[in-house]
């Protein structure tokens, strides 16, 4: 498996926590509004991420075998996503808290921050290890 594949799994499988860990929260905790709007921008973050992570994957293909072809990784698309789901929130403020949307809208960009950090720690740490 490639490193860009386990970068993949590892990104989704943080996506997937970070929705787990909302939902739960937003079931317990009082503060229903706010854990919505996280959970409703995650979810369109992480269909973002999914998106870019795919079309990213065609493009890497399309290179690889020499072809021509002109694609986009999706901008348009992921950026309608983003807007949706602040028009959601809009029309239903009752429901959703806006800047809890628009923070859970970025939350894909921060899980991959931290990933390649962590990421980056982990090799260190192993090449340093062999080095002894």
């Amino acid at each position: 498996m490639s490193n860009f594949d386990n970068m993949v799994i590892r990104q989704r499988k943080w996506m997937f926590y970070w929705l787990a860990i909302l939902v739960l929260c937003a079931g317990f905790l009082p503060q229903t509004r706010i854990f919505l709007g996280l959970i409703l921008g995650s979810s369109v973050s992480f269909y973002n991420l999914w998106l870019l992570q795919y079309k990213s994957n065609q493009l890497g293909k399309t290179v690889a075998a020499g072809e021509n072809t002109r694609s986009g990784l999706g901008t348009f698309s992921r950026m309608t996503a983003a807007v949706l789901a602040v028009v959601i929130a809009m029309q239903f403020e009752e429901y959703f808290h806006l800047y809890a949307v628009i923070f859970g809208i970025i939350s894909s960009y921060v899980i991959m921050a931290l990933d390649i950090i962590f990421y980056q720690i982990i090799i260190r740490n192993r090449q340093r290890d062999k080095s002894f």
